[in-house]
């Protein structure tokens, strides 16, 4: 390592100007970068580390914050030290891009949805490079064939909407990389991807980092991520660093109170080894806390047989039906009363689909559903609704199903006044316990959801979905965008409530830490099918599927000591579930390796 760091933040102090006066982003924050370091800031939202970035980059003033105090050292390629803090916009319009890379959390935010892939990636090569258009075109391809991106030519003239998630991440990657930047700052560049999307992210960072010397700021709220990638870690809460060591030191012994409750609220895969049943997780700070396996019970809830949905692809001139997209293809399952089934797999796999499908907010094309030994697909309109007292959802994105302009107290007590359970100051008390249940101060009735925090409206969220006493509940990545800590209370909270209530969950994650810790059966989804399916134990520990055995591979593990090397990743990219009408897929044949334990048979695809 060289003595001279890259980059020196010191006592950075940001502000923003609110109706209410200034509050403070960032207090008062000191640290460095060295080359060829990858240092990763941890910390959950709003604790400041996505601000001290953006002041590197100078972007925080776009957003109305402005830089109190401090320096910002940053070591230029040809002009030695200079202060950015100090530095006037034409100086940074050079220094953006082209020494200091970034990569955003959200892909598609960061590229221009009217301009091709090829003319974003050349425009930094022609503004800092000065190179021709053939020549930032051949150099364009190159670094897309780089970040593995395949027919790297073809994307070229493509639009950012007609690639995936993963694909897109990658062009923004390639972007920052474009002009091989002394620094590349990544915010959080794989919150939004699949397991194994980010698997490979990650280990092409690594591999760019390693073979271009370049320094990387890696910001995430991930301790399994920070332990794949960090060489040294700093922690951030409420605006100020509270801890900074190497990555092996920060994970075996951490020093502050804040570090050790982030660490001990991450659930690890393979921490339920050898346990018959989940149980709620320990927490710091969490007085008298009852930790005790819910076994649930043997009499079965739901039973679902032969569950297929397809959604239309119409186009022409008549908007005939020109093909399907298959995302739920003979999916059958059963359910047992109090217990949790989970459904994993990655984006576009069906499982929420399926979720859907069971309650009927989507129409099913064929298939059984019975709920309580109600034929669910039967059902008119007038006896679906009376049905519906017995299951519930809780979204994924709590802000989008919760009403922005009423209180909360009236968004718990709706369903009742709907279905007429309860009227007047009972209705009141109820909801008094609800919050209570929820663990939320009784004095939030009042308020609306933009007061609230993301965990906090996700606590109502829950509330509202209890209000008539479901027997299931259809959780569709409730914790998936969640702080850690936030997550561990809220996936603690349901826990406890199922072995309060006798809830049964059918819980859809692509998260397996969190899936492994909740689950009592698994059932792994590719391409709308169920490709295995059993008791938790067998299907984390003796995974028979190759699909369920690369997820399994994918996921990061929060041990700086089991890193992942990107020759142990090779994912086939997932075929298309959009077919012609008149194709006839095969049913779904399992074969059972232990009791209980199934393993499709029919080619999947994979």
């Amino acid at each position: 390592m060289l003595d001279n760091p890259i980059a020196r933040i010191e006592g950075l102090r940001v502000e923003f100007e609110t109706k209410d006066g200034p509050v403070v982003g960032v207090e008062d924050v000191s640290f460095s970068v060295n080359p060829g370091e990858t240092v990763c800031i941890v910390g959950e939202s709003g604790s400041g580390k996505s601000v001290s970035s953006l002041s590197l980059m100078r972007l925080v003033e776009f957003g109305g914050g402005e830089i109190a105090a401090g320096r910002l050292i940053f070591d230029r390629r040809d002009g030695g030290a200079t202060d950015l803090a100090r530095a006037d916009q034409d100086l940074m319009r050079h220094i953006r891009g082209n020494e200091i890379g970034m990569i955003f959390q959200e892909p598609m935010t960061a590229l221009n949805p009217v301009f091709t892939v090829g003319r974003q990636l050349t425009e930094g090569l022609r503004v800092h490079k000065g190179m021709t258009k053939a020549e930032a075109r051949d150099r364009a391809v190159e670094i897309l064939r780089e970040v593995r991106i395949p027919e790297p030519e073809r994307r070229m003239d493509q639009y950012p909407h007609e690639l995936s998630g993963g694909m897109r991440q990658r062009v923004v990657i390639a972007m920052a990389m474009a002009c091989e930047p002394r620094l590349l700052i990544a915010d959080e560049p794989t919150t939004a991807l699949d397991v194994t999307i980010q698997a490979e992210i990650l280990a092409l960072m690594d591999r760019l980092k390693r073979e271009t010397g370049t320094a990387v700021m890696f910001i995430t709220h991930d301790m399994a991520v920070v332990a794949q990638m960090a060489d040294r870690v700093v922690v951030m809460f409420r605006g100020n660093k509270v801890e900074e060591g190497p990555v092996e030191q920060i994970f075996e012994s951490p020093q502050h109170d804040y570090t050790k409750a982030l660490l001990a609220a991450v659930p690890k895969l393979g921490e339920m080894r050898g346990k018959a049943a989940p149980e709620p997780m320990k927490l710091m700070g969490v007085e008298n806390q009852k930790i005790e396996p819910i076994p649930g019970t043997d009499e079965v809830l739901l039973r679902v047989k032969g569950l297929t949905t397809r959604f239309a692809v119409k186009g022409g001139f008549f908007r005939r039906t020109v093909a399907n997209v298959h995302a739920v293809e003979d999916v059958s399952f059963t359910l047992n009363k109090g217990q949790t089934l989970s459904l994993v797999g990655e984006s576009g796999c069906g499982k929420s689909s399926c979720g859907r499908s069971v309650l009927r907010l989507v129409e099913p094309l064929s298939g059984e559903i019975e709920l309580d030994r109600k034929d669910i697909m039967s059902l008119n309109d007038r006896d679906l609704r009376k049905a519906r007292l017995d299951m519930q959802m809780i979204f994924q994105d709590p802000f989008a199903s919760l009403n922005p302009q009423m209180q909360l107290m009236d968004q718990v007590a709706e369903p009742m006044r709907n279905y007429g359970i309860a009227s007047g100051s009972e209705i009141q008390d109820r909801v008094a316990s609800l919050f209570d249940r929820v663990q939320l101060p009784r004095s939030f009735m009042r308020r609306f959801p933009h007061e609230m925090s993301g965990g906090q409206r996700q606590r109502i969220a829950i509330a509202r979905a209890l209000a008539l006493n479901p027997k299931l509940i259809v959780s569709d990545e409730a914790v998936s965008a969640l702080d850690v800590s936030v997550q561990a209370q809220v996936l603690n909270l349901m826990m406890e409530l199922q072995a309060e209530l006798g809830l049964s969950y059918l819980f859809i994650s692509h998260d397996m830490a969190v899936v492994e810790r909740v689950s009592h059966h698994v059932g792994v989804m590719y391409l709308g099918r169920i490709v295995e399916m059993g008791p938790r134990a067998a299907v984390f520990e003796n995974p028979q599927h190759p699909y369920t055995q690369a997820l399994m591979k994918a996921v990061p593990i929060a041990d700086p000591h089991r890193r992942k090397a990107e020759k142990d990743l090779n994912f086939k990219p997932i075929p298309s579930p959009i077919h012609s009408p008149d194709y006839r897929p095969e049913p779904s044949v399992y074969n059972e390796v232990a009791p209980g334990h199934l393993v499709l048979v029919t080619d999947s695809g994979y």
